[in-house]
Parts: C-alpha cells; structure tokens; sequence
C-alpha cells in the first residue's frame, strides 16, 4: 500500500481474529493445535507472536491469510481481513488477497524458491500475476528493495539462481520478493533466524521502515524476544495452541506476568567451563581457497584447527564464507587449493572418492530442515538409514536404537510414524540431529542447528550437545551467527569477514578486546532484550559513517 493510500486509510482494525481453531492431522487422529485464539491487528501496527515449536505460531500466521497448511484445517471462529471474511471467500478471490494484499515471508527461504528459474523472475511474478505493475517497474522496486535490505551488486543481484547466493541472502531476498507489491498485511515467519547479527539490523530496520512508510501491519513470527522487542508494538505469547500473556512490547519484556512468559524473558544461556585445550587438532583446514566456478572466490587461505573432544564456533555475517566452510570439509565442493586433515590424515578433496568410514565420522546437521529430509520418508527411516548403511542394524535391534536417539532428542516413541510435514520446525531439526548422532561420528559440523529452535528448545538441545561432547568426547564444528550460541558451546572462535579469517583462538581472546574492528562490530550487533535498542545501534552507525 502506498503513503497516499496509507494516510487516506489512517490506522483502524486491519485483521480481526475471533475464536480460532484449528486441527491437524496425525495417523488418521485430528488434534485441536489452535484452541480459541482471539488476535486483532491494526494498520501500522506489528505483533510479535512468540512461543516454543509447536505452539502455533506459524499456523496462526498461515490463517491470518485464510490458509491452513496441509494436514490442518480450520474447525472454528472467523478471520475478517479489512472487514472480510477469509473463510467465505472463493478460491479465486482468495488468490486475488494472497500476493497482493497479503504477503508471507517463510523461514526457510531455500525451501520457497524455486532453484531452476533466476531470483528476479520469482521475485517480481506476484506483482505481474495481478497485473498491478509492470514489469519494468516491478524490477525497478525490487533493485531499491536489494539496496534497502544491503544485497550485494543490487543492480544485478537478481540475474542469480538460488543456489548462487548464502543462506542470510536468499532470506532477504525472499523478504524483498514480499514487499515488492506494497502489500496492507505481511505475515513474517522467522525472517531473520538465518541471518548474521549484522545483517539482521539491517533487515530489521528494512521491515520498520516498510511498515512505518507504507502503513502496512505486520503479524512477527519468532522464538527470540530480543527481536521481537525491536519491531513489535504488542506481543502475544503462546503454547500449546492458547494465549499465555498479551500485552505491548515493554510490559512483556519488562512487567512479564505469567510463569511461562517470565520463564522466556529470563532464561539464562548455558557457559562452558575452560578446559586446557589438547594440541593435537583431529581437523585441520589447511590454506584453502575455494570458489563456484571461475569468478566468484569465497574463501581466501583459510586455515583453522579443531582438538578433539572439543567446539570450533565459525562466525560471520552472511556470504562470508561459513557454509562453503563445510562444504569444502564435507567433500562437497572440492577447493581450489590447500587440504583437509582428519586425525592428521588428508582427506580426497572428492565425497566421492572417500572411505564409508571416511563419511560415518564426519556427518552434518544442515540449516534448513525443511529441505534436509525426504517429506515422504518417516521418522523411523530418517533416523533409521544411516544405522542400517554403517552399522547394519535391522529388526528389533534397529528399533531400540531409534528409539534410544528420539529420547536423546527429547522427543519419544510416540514421533517415530510421523513424516516430516507432521513435525513443527523445531521437531524437525531435532530428527536431523538424532539422524547425525545415529552414524556416532567423531566431528559434526552444526550448520546454524538451533536457529529454528525457540530458546526453551534451543537451551535443552545444546545441553544435550555438550552432554553428548562430555561422554563420547565428540567435536563440533559450529556455525552460527548467535553471539550467545558461541559464548555458551564454544571452545574455540573463528570470525571469517569476506572469505578470510579475520581472528581464530581460544574463545576468551577472541570475545576480550582489543577487537578488530569486524569483531567488534559483529560483537556490538548482538540485539539486547532492550526497547529501541535498535534504533540506538543505527544511530550510532550513522555517527559513525558521518565521521568518516
């Protein structure tokens, strides 16, 4: 929606939820997820929805649209959006709001588009598809919208495929392919759990100045209350399908009054204790330089250790680096030059060329789980497979195990049916989980392994991690961009800027000053559990930049 139309409009209810409920399917049972929630939205207005996986956030969100994902359905109450009601809408009417009115910006961005068409040509479909720009206009938009939201090379950025750019890009992107039809109402679903902390200001302040310009409402999807202080005016706290505690971003974060709520707000991050750490590195990366095809180079000499028994934290903002990292480790994208030592023997630079022992010790838990498990599989076959491939499990003995690992990953028996489309984001990674410690390897590399996690979940995986590092002495290579997540798991710190390695140490000196001024600025975007925290930050870089 334009200014003109926004100030024409002026503020009023924009979305009225009376009465939701909704139930999902599981083994031919439906269950009631959404019990009676009553939410109301007004233009120019942000409410944070926040709770732990599997309370119903996302499909609240999903029926703010009028939408129930498959295996739900919604069984009571009405969704009036500007004074209409969703449910009495056909299905062509519907898809006239979907896209233009209404936006969704998904978590998992690389699950969303489609990796055999460019970004450009996806991003600016909607707007063409309802025929309210042209397309020259629409591509007009959506460079202002890379530039806005910081993307590399704006002009061109878009002439990419999916696969070209990180993980932290294709989220903006997918936040830009939103916002290009203007839209009254945009539904964001963990929008920012894939991006660096840096680059999370940015968008941030992309999406408040959208909404502040525009006049468009915004339902914010999260588990982290330090975001959602940033950009929502109320917050809605949920669990298990019920509203726990409503109230405006300060009572919540400040005067919280239910257990639950105070239990979120003051959670304490998990510290590791200093151990002396071995001098023998079990990896070792070794001067690599690794590129995609002939021009894009993304790392530069890049060489870390790894003890055993022990966590490498890889941080970075987006692009950096950290994922070809592992890819590179892994055998999936050979490098240039240099080498990777495993126990102090080279590893082939090929997956292809390596030993089944070679793959069991090294496994990975990948970012998005959306796209890391087969949605046609059950559980019982995504835990099950590597214990068949490597240890030749079957039968009863197979079984046990299976379940041994869904009690490791707090979860139980009682998943061990289910497919991946029945499991909210934060059950499904924990399968991914369960499916790497099913192979007992000695390294995984954690690719961002609790950024679907809300931080009740979250908090219990990583004990769960440094439990399993105590008894088995496994390491972890562990990329993140959480600041607290490094502080709480690691042992040793690499900071990758640009494809090189910027500070690598033990955790103590790399996060004690005197910092680089990289390092510093990564340290200093951490979001705070502060109102205008980050309207403090932008100002300070805008000092900043006036200085130079």
């Amino acid at each position: 929606m334009s200014t003109d139309r926004a100030q024409a409009n002026g503020g009023g209810l924009l979305l009225d939820i009376r009465g939701l409920k909704i139930e999902g399917q599981s083994d031919d049972v439906w269950n009631e997820i959404v019990k009676g929630v009553d939410l109301q939205l007004e233009r120019g207005k942000v409410m944070g929805l926040i709770g732990e996986s599997g309370a119903g956030k996302s499909t609240i969100g999903l029926a703010a649209m009028g939408f129930a994902r498959p295996g739900c359905r919604i069984t009571g109450g009405q969704i009036f959006f500007d004074g209409i009601d969703l449910q009495t809408l056909s299905d062509e009417e519907q898809r006239q709001i979907r896209g233009r009115r209404v936006a969704y910006v998904a978590q998992s961005a690389a699950a969303a588009f489609n990796p055999a068409h460019r970004l450009i040509d996806q991003i600016i479909e909607s707007p063409l598809t309802h025929g309210i720009m042209s397309k020259a206009d629409a591509t007009a938009r959506a460079i202002h919208l890379f530039k806005k939201l910081g993307l590399p090379n704006p002009d061109t950025f878009g002439q990419r495929y999916p696969h070209q750019v990180s993980g932290g890009q294709l989220q903006r992107a997918m936040t830009v392919m939103a916002l290009v039809p203007s839209p009254d109402l945009v539904v964001f679903d963990e929008p920012t759990t894939a991006l660096d902390v840096t680059t999370q200001i940015d968008v941030l302040a992309a999406i408040k100045d959208a909404i502040r310009d525009e006049g468009a409402a915004a339902l914010y999807i999260t588990h982290d209350l330090a975001v959602v202080a940033q950009v929502s005016d109320e917050i809605m706290v949920l669990r298990h399908g019920k509203m726990i505690e409503l109230g405006t971003a300060d009572q919540i974060i400040n005067r919280p009054e239910e257990d639950y709520t105070k239990r979120l707000v003051s959670i304490r991050q998990i510290r590791k204790n200093g151990e002396a750490l071995p001098h023998a590195a079990l990896l070792a990366v070794d001067n690599v330089t690794a590129a995609y095809g002939n021009l894009l180079t993304v790392l530069s000499n890049v060489s870390v250790q790894l003890p055993p028994g022990q966590t490498l934290a890889v941080v970075g903002e987006s692009g950096s680096g950290k994922s070809t990292m592992a890819r590179v480790i892994t055998g999936l994208l050979p490098p240039k030059s240099g080498a990777i030592r495993f126990d102090g023997e080279a590893l082939p630079a090929k997956l292809s060329d390596r030993t089944k022992e070679q793959l069991r010790v090294l496994q990975m838990i990948y970012q998005s789980p959306d796209v890391a498990v087969n949605p046609r599989h059950r559980v019982r076959e995504i835990i099950g497979r590597p214990l068949e491939f490597y240890f030749g499990l079957s039968g009863r003995e197979k079984e046990k195990r299976i379940a041994e690992l869904l009690d490791q990953i707090e979860m139980g028996e009682q998943y061990i049916e289910r497919y991946p489309g029945e499991l909210s984001g934060g059950q499904k990674q924990r399968v991914c989980i369960a499916r790497a410690l099913a192979a007992e390897p000695r390294l995984i590399i954690c690719d961002e392994p609790t950024s679907a996690l809300d931080p009740l979940v979250a908090d219990g995986i990583l004990k769960l991690l440094l439990k399993l590092q105590a008894e088995t002495k496994i390491s972890y290579l562990f990329i993140t961009h959480d600041i607290a997540t490094v502080r709480a798991i690691a042992d040793m710190v690499c900071v990758l800027y640009k494809g090189k390695v910027v500070r690598f140490g033990p955790k103590q000196e790399v996060l004690s000053p005197p910092f680089d001024d990289y390092t510093d600025l990564l340290l200093k975007s951490v979001p705070e559990m502060q109102i205008g925290w980050l309207e403090g930050v932008l100002k300070t870089r805008r000092m900043a930049s006036a200085g130079n």
